[in-house]
């Protein structure tokens, strides 16, 4: 029995309205939904009661690092991820791929997988799609990623190929591995490509055809101009099945979750809030902009005053400047709060508009106040 329920496609987008039941949510999760990147089993600068008061019910976690810190055996040992971060929400873990490839210098692939460097302490490690998926299970987490090769941007149409097709046979790989463990957690497989159409059709094709129950995009937010992103995201969606939930990865920008939500995709995850947060810089329904400028010397306002947060009902764009130029650690424990609350309302306003059946019109008032101009024609994607 899947696990998604699809409520409801906007008539004028392809944005979609549905439900996502896991194991470790008190409550259905409502789709489109925004995940928080708990790297380390913590979401920086903020606590599992914020987040939780925040709406937030489906964080993430990163393979890669919780294997080399604290260890995954010892995550077992806790009784799983959500016990050892005393989490009452639903997890999704990563494979590891995507930060093992990013190791450039410190890690080399074969057939069987990666061999890699930690960064930490240099000592050695190899991971193969079946070692990824023992990782996960250890960990726990309620859905899982299949391991997966991430090209580069740029990539040469034969360098993203043999990553692509690696991809597809990691994967009926993990697939195997899984079903052998007879674990309950969701594996969903990742579908590449780069900015290749025929890639991107021929690898949604293949995940599509292995049954998962979710399929996510990858290879995209490595470096390449938005209107790329969307063009992998349109080139792919026709060929995954409406039934299963879609996850964009590591997307995005609001304006980039506005439009990919257009194209019909139901989940995402970013550092930019939270990473973001840590440099001074806030989201605002006009923007982004730093606290850290010289305007904001004597501004006793709130940062956005069109937000409801508690910081931004609390605090003054004034004291945030100042607590950033003293380096106080508040700094950034308010504007990640901030961030995060932004998103949290963004995708409660982008469900009401899905609701409402006035998507189109609504994601083209939200990217005027951002300041970005569509990156794709509507009717493409209705």
């Amino acid at each position: 029995m899947t696990s998604f329920t699809l409520k409801g496609v906007s008539s004028d987008t392809g944005a979609r309205r549905g439900e996502l039941r896991l194991p470790h949510a008190s409550l259905p999760i409502q789709t489109p939904v925004f995940m928080p990147v708990g790297t380390l089993g913590t979401v920086k600068a903020m606590t599992q009661e914020e987040l939780s008061g925040l709406g937030f019910s489906l964080i993430l976690g990163n393979t890669y690092h919780l294997y080399l810190r604290p260890g995954h055996e010892l995550v077992r040992k806790a009784g799983g991820l959500h016990k050892f971060i005393a989490w009452d929400g639903a997890m999704l873990t990563d494979s590891g791929g995507f930060q093992v490839f990013s190791l450039q210098d410190l890690r080399k692939i074969t057939e069987n997988g990666a061999a890699f460097k930690s960064h930490i302490d240099g000592s050695e490690h190899f991971f193969s799609p079946e070692r990824s998926i023992e990782v996960q299970h250890a960990l726990g987490a309620d859905i899982i990623m299949a391991f997966d090769e991430c090209p580069p941007y740029p990539s040469t149409y034969e360098q993203t190929q043999s990553a692509t097709e690696r991809t597809h046979r990691w994967l009926t790989r993990c697939v195997a591995y899984h079903k052998e463990q007879a674990s309950e957690q969701l594996l969903f497989g990742i579908a590449q490509g780069g900015t290749y159409e025929s890639l991107r059709i021929e690898s949604a094709q293949f995940i599509a055809a292995q049954d998962t129950p979710g399929i996510a995009i990858g290879g995209v937010s490595v470096g390449e101009p938005p209107e790329k992103m969307l063009e992998a995201v349109s080139w792919s969606m026709p060929y995954i099945p409406k039934e299963k939930p879609r996850y964009l990865m590591g997307v995005g920008t609001p304006q980039d979750i506005l439009q990919a939500v257009a194209q019909g995709v139901d989940m995402f995850d970013c550092v930019l809030p939270t990473r973001l947060g840590r440099t001074g810089t806030f989201y605002t329904m006009r923007g982004r902009i730093n606290i850290k400028g010289s305007r904001y010397t004597e501004d006793f306002g709130p940062v956005d005053p069109e937000c409801s947060c508690a910081v931004c009902r609390r605090y003054s764009a004034a004291y945030l400047r100042h607590l950033y130029k003293c380096n106080e650690i508040l700094a950034s424990r308010l504007t990640t709060y901030h961030n995060l609350a932004h998103y949290a309302q963004l995708m409660a306003d982008i469900r009401d508009a899905i609701e409402r059946d006035d998507y189109a019109s609504f994601m083209q008032t939200r990217l005027a106040q951002y300041g970005r101009k569509n990156d794709m024609k509507i009717e493409e994607v209705a």
